[in-house]
């Protein structure tokens, strides 16, 4: 019979080199769980080093021109 699993709270780095033999999808979601905080603090700092620069948002309204509007003419039905 093998030796029981290493519980993780008790021993983390003993259970993530069992879980890497034996168990490697559970290793795997630990190793990118962990580096998703990291990310977040690290990727838009390296984004604007190399230049990328955000995209103007979309205008939501058209903008209404300034003074009278001309009103369209040749439209008329003329039978």
């Amino acid at each position: 019979m093998s030796a029981p699993s290493p519980l993780f709270f008790k021993q983390p780095l003993r259970y993530l080199k069992w879980a890497s033999i034996n168990k490697p999808a559970y290793f795997y979601s630990i190793i990118v769980g962990c580096a998703g905080p990291a990310l977040v603090f690290t990727v838009p700092p390296i984004r604007r080093y190399l230049g990328y620069e955000r995209i103007s948002k979309i205008p939501q309204t058209y903008p209404i021109p300034k003074g009278p509007r001309p009103r369209p003419s040749g439209f008329e039905d003329d039978e």
